[in-house]
């Protein structure tokens, strides 16, 4: 499952993918049919990988990743928006057995119910992952770059007369 590129921001809905970063904040695009662009702030915006989050576990923390491929497998999947805390904890008890039932509330596993069934029918979700980046951009932390980075123009440094009269003075006067 490749979840790289996709994030969730906190105050808006839904889910994005990140498709390139400018001077003022990260270039998302909504997942749904419109493909809205939108650019979010850079120091005013939270924002999570989906590859990056886990939930707490007993033992350990829990991938999403993996959670969502137990979801994928599971044949009853309860609606968010209706179902019961003590459902949504039956079925959570079902894809995830490890998870901390005191640390993982109702409203968690709505957000990663709802989650699963955005990006479910999307290609990516039967791609395989990527290897992970680690160039230290921000943009790396979250995904494969789109945007390519520039690289540096190298000029070579134009001789003067000057410059070579002084090499000439330093190399009579060393004699």
């Amino acid at each position: 499952m490749n979840l790289r590129g996709l994030v969730s921001v906190s105050g808006k809905p839904g889910l994005f993918k990140l498709i390139g970063q400018n001077k003022s904040g990260f270039i998302l695009e909504t997942l749904d049919e419109q493909k809205n662009k939108i650019v979010v702030n850079i120091s005013t915006a939270k924002m999570a990988s989906l590859e990056d989050i886990t939930v707490f576990g007993d033992s350990a923390d829990l991938k999403l990743s993996d959670i969502f491929l137990k979801m994928k497998d599971s044949k009853n999947l309860p609606d968010a928006k209706t179902a019961d805390g003590n459902s949504l904890r039956a079925y959570f008890t079902e894809v995830a057995p490890d998870h901390d039932q005191e640390r993982v509330y109702a409203s968690d596993m709505k957000k990663i119910i709802n989650w699963f069934s955005i990006i479910k029918d999307l290609p990516l979700f039967n791609e395989e992952a990527p290897e992970p980046i680690t160039d230290g951009s921000p943009v790396a932390a979250a995904e494969t770059p789109l945007v390519k980075k520039p690289e540096p123009v190298k000029e070579k440094p134009k001789a003067t007369k000057a410059a070579g009269k002084s090499a000439t003075r330093l190399s009579q006067k060393s004699k």
